[in-house]
């Protein structure tokens, strides 16, 4: 912590905010850029700061309320000590909340506690007259996702799909379709019905976020986003590392390949290339076992991404290797690239015998 205490520097953060929102003065974007890293340092001591959260979210004051969620929030995602204590006091806070301003920071904050007491709360948000609050809900579910394609939060975020206001669906439509890596036809069917969205950027996400699912509805728009005159966004190029197509779409080795994720994705797309990563992670897993039978090695693929990995249990711990860099280390030499791998994990050692009682 730096010279000023904790309430020192929380005390400033409220005067930044109320700066920031006082209805007599011109929005000054500086007051919220102060406002913001005063109270991530208030929240470096995690023992000092949740109890002010705590206190400023019972506050009369819908600014101290709003104030104390976000140093929860901040608190929250700094010390995972604090989680479910800041986790239970959202909870309640939710019960009684009205203010919006208010809301909006509570589901940011219940979002960074990890905590699966999150998802009803901000489902129960999601139907919050307040446009604004609804787009907060649509973008908190993201790291409190329970992994159930059937589950209250993917329901709640299809429903948000169809929302009235074009942010609330963007939002919704991103984290379904990317941050929530779970599939079901009822996925599928609201994600390509936001692919006739008018609103281009919600649009666009579903259509990436269908070819993560390596829908094929989804190449030939891909391809449109990539025939772009403008570009194509970086996002764009990673959906087209994943969809399995037979050749790249025809505009893209148009791009430039001096940038990472278009030689990734031309690479990606190139079906020759494909099938020879997986024979090189084939062999290298093989060579591995022969090798060093006492590592448990298996090659993996994210379920929404294109590369390799290489997961290895070892007596010193689970290890991952990216393939691709892998084989790069090993200049393209499988076998190689197996000798690096068993280099860099030691061998347990025999179990010592016991020496001699004593007499």
């Amino acid at each position: 912590m730096e010279t000023d205490s904790v309430a020192e520097l929380v005390t400033q953060a409220l005067a930044a905010l109320r700066a920031a929102t006082d209805p007599d003065n011109p929005d000054d974007p500086d007051d919220r850029d102060e406002y913001v890293p005063l109270l991530w340092r208030a929240a470096a001591d995690g023992a000092a700061a949740l109890p002010l959260g705590l206190e400023l979210i019972g506050s009369d004051d819908p600014i101290e309320r709003e104030a104390g969620c976000d140093l929860l929030r901040d608190t929250s995602n700094q010390h995972e000590a604090v989680r479910a204590g800041a986790a239970t006091a959202l909870v309640a806070l939710a019960q009684r909340e009205t203010e919006g301003r208010v809301l909006r920071s509570l589901a940011r904050a219940i979002e960074m506690t990890y905590d699966p007491r999150a998802v009803p709360v901000l489902v129960s948000l999601a139907g919050h007259p307040d446009a604004e609050v609804r787009e907060e809900v649509a973008r908190s579910f993201a790291e409190v996702i329970t992994g159930l394609p059937d589950g209250p939060d993917i329901r709640t975020l299809i429903g948000l799909t169809q929302d009235p206001d074009q942010h609330v669906r963007d939002w919704a439509t991103f984290t379904l379709g990317v941050q929530a890596e779970v599939d079901s036809p009822a996925i599928r069917a609201a994600l390509w019905e936001r692919t006739a969205d008018a609103h281009a950027e919600t649009r666009t996400e579903a259509i990436r976020a269908l070819a993560c699912r390596h829908d094929p509805r989804a190449v030939p728009l891909l391809a449109g986003l990539l025939d772009n005159p403008e570009g194509a966004h970086v996002l764009t190029f990673s959906a087209a590392q994943i969809t399995d197509v037979p050749e790249p779409p025809p505009a893209l080795p148009e791009y430039e390949p001096g940038d990472d994720w278009v030689t990734d994705a031309v690479n990606a797309c190139n079906p020759a290339r494909r099938a020879r990563l997986d024979a090189w992670a084939w062999e290298l897993v093989s060579t591995l076992h022969r090798l060093r039978p006492d590592l448990d090695a298996a090659v993996s693929m994210e379920r929404f991404g294109w590369g390799r990995s290489l997961g290895v249990a070892a007596a010193s711990g689970p290890s991952d290797y990216d393939i691709e860099a892998l084989l790069a280390r090993a200049d393209g030499d499988p076998t190689r690239a197996a000798e690096l791998v068993a280099a860099d994990l030691p061998r347990a050692l025999p179990d010592t015998p016991p020496g001699p009682r004593p007499r």
